[in-house]
């Protein structure tokens, strides 16, 4: 909600601004404004703005990502199923032996402590494959 209140915001500022930078510099133009160093600093002043605001609308928003209102929870539910699809792979690669990957698993928290519990189903992994074409 946050991200769209600043993009209506920012194309309103936009539209106003450049429908002002239009009409100074047509007037400059057309000579029915007077050159002098305060239309000089007003129509610098509104390039800046428009070009400031054109930038952040059209570049700095369209390469970050929204972000949803939890982002852990994604993650969280993303890294469960994944924690899962690779326990069902070690547990197919075994014939369906269930006690020994977890023997597997068991082994490779003791050899590699303190790493995330993915890393190690993928280094069962890994290894089994090591194994089996040696």
């Amino acid at each position: 909600m946050g991200t769209q209140v600043v993009i209506l915001v920012g194309t309103f500022v936009l539209i106003v601004t450049g429908l002002l930078l239009g009409y100074v510099l047509s007037q400059l133009v057309l000579q029915n404004l007077a050159f002098n160093f305060l239309t000089l600093l007003g129509t610098i002043s509104l390039v800046l703005i428009f070009g400031t605001l054109y930038y952040v609308l059209f570049w700095q928003l369209r390469r970050e990502p929204l972000q949803t209102v939890n982002p852990s929870i994604p993650t969280q539910v993303d890294e469960e199923v994944t924690g899962n699809y690779l326990k069902n792979r070690l547990i197919a690669r075994l014939s369906g032996d269930v006690a020994a990957a977890e023997r597997l698993i068991e082994q490779a928290k003791q050899n590699y402590p303190g790493m995330p519990e993915n890393w190690y189903c993928e280094r069962v992994l890994d290894e089994l494959d090591r194994d089996q074409q040696s």
